[in-house]
């Protein structure tokens, strides 16, 4: 529970923050983040397929 309200508030910053921030501040930190998301699920997926099972 103390998890949840936790996020809660931090989710409540951050949109606060964005809405006082820019449109195109908003909009550029946006695609960075889905940029290196992107990033790290290729990463992720490239990494399980070369990985060999030893079992």
């Amino acid at each position: 529970m103390l998890f949840l309200v936790a996020a809660l508030l931090l989710l409540g910053v951050v949109l606060g923050t964005v809405a006082h921030a820019p449109l195109t501040f908003t909009a550029v930190a946006a695609a960075v983040i889905a940029l290196w998301l992107g990033i790290f699920a290729l990463r992720e997926r490239h990494g399980r397929r070369r990985q060999t099972s030893t079992r």
